[in-house]
């Protein structure tokens, strides 16, 4: 597999989320997200842990009602079945995250 650069593109121009797989074995999948500005996801319950990390922008999610403000460079777990979307994000620049999902 060729080298990524987890932070490239600086700015997304999408309509909607990109999700890449980054690797997917039987225990964990690992994927980069870019989110356009101003994004609001759908209502998220899924089956396995979740570990998320901001590496780029800022972003508010909502995890089991709570809202988190999230800066560059920080983290949340989300245990499996609790219900989380993503209620906004920036647009400059714009939001890359590292998910993590662990089974």
């Amino acid at each position: 597999m060729a080298p990524i650069n987890l932070l490239e593109p600086k700015h997304y121009s999408g309509a909607a989320e990109s999700f890449e797989t980054l690797l997917d074995n039987r225990n964990v999948t690992i994927e980069r997200i870019l989110s356009p500005a101003g994004t609001s996801s759908e209502r998220f319950v899924q089956e396995e842990d979740e570990w998320v990390c901001l590496l780029q922008g800022e972003a508010e999610l909502e995890i089991a009602g709570e809202i988190h403000r999230l800066q560059a460079g920080e983290a949340c777990f989300i245990p499996a079945s609790t219900p989380h979307r993503v209620t906004d994000t920036s647009g400059d620049p714009t939001c890359i995250w590292l998910a993590v999902h662990i089974r």
